[in-house]
């Protein structure tokens, strides 16, 4: 019994130390290969700590106490199991809520305000300027109302055309526009 309890141990640490000095390799090799297994609760981290803590709560519960084998299994369990219910609960998935993306699709423009950065002619193209996140975004653009818009003028993105940003002017009445 202290064989198995040795060797969960062992295996989960060794399993952090691969993890994080080969993690990486390691993801890219196995990219969506394990996918099938991809069920909510049962992250590798959550499984990996599960392990090492049944093992070394198995080591310590059959040196520090005078239970017997079944009893340090079942105690082992469901002390791993509690603890890897707080790992979950408590590390793995905030850790999923807080994974952002700076992807956008150019649909998602639409009503968005920008700035013109070079005018756009009555039926040629120019360029506007958009805040996006923390950052700002530069797309081609077109008047959707066939006017000159000249650099520095405020614009709304009417539409999307064909990768192209159909824009007109912002009429920014007192009160609208913050």
């Amino acid at each position: 019994m202290e064989t198995l309890f040795w060797s969960c141990l062992a295996g989960g640490i060794l399993f952090a130390v691969v993890s994080v000095v080969l993690g990486d390799l390691v993801s890219h090799a196995l990219d969506g290969l394990l996918d099938f297994l991809s069920v909510d609760f049962l992250k590798p981290m959550v499984i990996a700590s599960a392990v090492t803590v049944f093992g070394g709560a198995g080591i310590l519960l059959m040196h520090y106490t005078g239970f017997g084998g079944l009893v340090t299994v079942l105690l082992s369990v469901v002390i791993a199991v509690v603890i890897s219910a707080l790992v979950y609960v408590f590390y793995v998935k905030p850790m999923d809520n807080s994974e952002n993306s700076t992807g956008y699709s150019i649909r998602e423009l639409s009503g968005r305000i920008g700035e013109v950065t070079i005018p756009i002619p009555e039926t040629g193209f120019g360029e506007v300027m958009i805040k996006l996140g923390a950052g700002n975004t530069v797309h081609i653009a077109s008047s959707f109302e066939r006017h000159l818009l000249s650099a520095g003028t405020r614009v709304v993105v009417v539409d999307v055309l064909d990768g192209v940003l159909r824009v007109t002017k912002l009429d920014e009445r007192r009160g609208d526009v913050v």
